[in-house]
Parts: C-alpha cells; structure tokens; sequence
C-alpha cells in the first residue's frame, strides 16, 4: 500500500485489513474519530505509537504533551502542517511494514 492507496481508503467504513495499530489510529483521525485513535496510539508502547501519539496531541493544540510524545518517539517537534506531518507519518509507518 502507498500512501494514495492509504488516503483513499478513509473513504471506506473500515480500515484496511492488516495494518499496524499506530496506521490505524491515524485512519480514524483521518476520518475525525480522534478518541479512537489516542485510544489506538496510546495502546502503542513504541516509537511509531508515541510518535502518532505525538501528532495527536499537536492537533488538539496540547503542545507541551506533543512535545514529551515526541522526545519518547526520538523525534524533534514537528512545526509543520498538521496535514504534512500526517502524510510523512503515514509513509514511514508504510515503508516500515
């Protein structure tokens, strides 16, 4: 899967089959379910967990929390836009199986 295949799928009811669980929380913060995916992200006791749980965080405007998500994620602050942090998350975590 890429990352158009990834996006593409927000449109079903479901996310697809197979996928991590931090891939998946971003699926439903995609579809704006954000308590399903800090419940999915908090779920994750590894880098791509916390880094997605860091993003989450960032999107409820709780900087100083998305910011110790991040240090736990080995990863700077991310001063992007939210939508470009989505997608490089995204890649990685498909690239990274």
């Amino acid at each position: 899967m890429n990352l158009k295949a990834f996006k593409s799928s927000t449109d079903e009811a479901h996310p697809p089959k197979g996928i991590s669980p931090a891939l998946e929380a971003l699926w439903h913060q995609a579809k704006g379910n954000w308590d399903a995916a800090h419940r999915l992200a908090q779920s994750q006791d590894n880098p791509a967990g916390k880094w997605v749980h860091a993003y989450l965080h960032r999107i409820e405007g709780d900087n100083d929390n998305a910011a110790y998500w991040y240090r736990l994620a080995g990863k700077d602050f991310c001063a992007s836009r939210l939508a470009d942090e989505w997608d490089e998350i995204v890649e990685a975590l498909l690239v990274a199986g």
